[in-house]
């Protein structure tokens, strides 16, 4: 599989992560063992959870993709293969939401039982906690760091001044500041007027600090919950415009031209920018998941991308 940095200096990852957030709940385990078990054959390397996946459901408590990862790490005993990646910060059964240095210092302990782990590659902070100064956060994630319990650090729904913000506090402390940034990155754009909060969209300026400084965007909703392919679930609201229309239309067009699908257009159109974004894409069936993947074997020619952004209209 394609692989990109992490950052400058950080470690090759695969160019597209699985994403696990229903593996345990409504993928089950078995369902789970077999999407990873197809993700590895075909390469892929790059495992993105949280430990709140995925508390939010009825009968659910959080942890269990985290479980169902780890179990599947031991069945395998592929460990030492795997990137792996997981987060802290949203509430789920038991605890609240936060990034104090309590919680992520005993929430990377939860995770680390849960994976069945020693160390865990990559750890986001899944949110940008107000309550809580950065530099605590900072200093509780350098802390585990120091411990040898993590890798990397990333950032999940912080905006470019804040991560600007971390940036200086690590340099001033001699820290390891975020190495990635995982926000909702789609090919559409939704409305201005739409609030995401919690969560934070990626704009020009994470990709302005994002390339003057390494940080590694990563994509989440890259393909909308099967929005551009299944009939099954429309457009979210927030997108549908006139623009979005005209923006569909062009996707199909390359689509068509390049004998591949909506989704595999979607998903290296990202891989295909300046700098590139990394997208998470999972999957219920091996199917989906094998044309996702599909996507690393599309070109998109310099043409075709300026006509995906529209810069062909500014060229003339």
């Amino acid at each position: 599989m394609k692989t990109l940095k992490l950052s400058p200096a950080g470690p090759d990852v695969s160019a597209i992560c699985l994403g696990s957030a229903y593996f345990g709940t409504q993928i089950s385990p078995d369902d789970a063992f077999e999407v990873l078990d197809v993700y590895y054959e075909q390469g892929g390397r790059f495992i993105d959870t949280s430990n709140n996946y995925a508390g939010w459901l009825p009968g659910a408590k959080g942890g269990e993709s985290e479980r169902t990862i780890g179990a599947w790490l031991k069945s395998r005993t592929v460990r030492d293969e795997v990137f792996l990646a997981t987060k802290v910060g949203f509430d789920y059964s038991g605890v609240e939401t936060g990034t104090s240095k309590g919680r992520v210092l005993a929430e990377c302990e939860k995770s680390l039982m849960n994976l069945g782990v020693d160390h865990i590659d990559l750890y986001f902070s899944h949110l940008d906690d107000r309550r809580t100064p950065l530099a605590e956060t900072l200093g509780a994630m350098n802390t585990l760091i120091g411990e040898g319990k993590v890798r990397w650090l990333g950032a999940s729904n912080f905006f470019a001044w804040r991560m600007e913000s971390a940036r200086l506090i690590c340099a001033e402390n001699h820290w390891s500041t975020f190495a990635a940034l995982q926000n909702h990155f789609t090919y559409l754009e939704p409305r201005p007027e739409v609030d995401w909060s919690p969560n934070v969209l990626m704009n020009r300026e994470h990709v302005d600090f994002a390339r003057a400084h390494g940080i590694r965007l990563m994509a989440y909703y890259a393909l909308l919950k099967g929005a551009y392919s299944r009939a099954d679930r429309p457009l979210w609201e927030s997108y549908r415009t006139e623009e979005n229309q005209q923006r569909l239309t062009r996707l199909k067009l390359v689509a068509d031209d390049l004998g591949a699908t909506l989704n595999q257009i979607v998903l290296a159109w990202m891989l295909h920018l300046n700098p590139e974004v990394l997208p998470i894409t999972t999957a219920s069936r091996k199917e989906h998941l094998i044309e996702n993947l599909g996507a690393l074997r599309v070109s998109i020619s310099p043409e075709q991308m300026d006509f995906l952004n529209f810069t062909d209209i500014k060229k003339r």
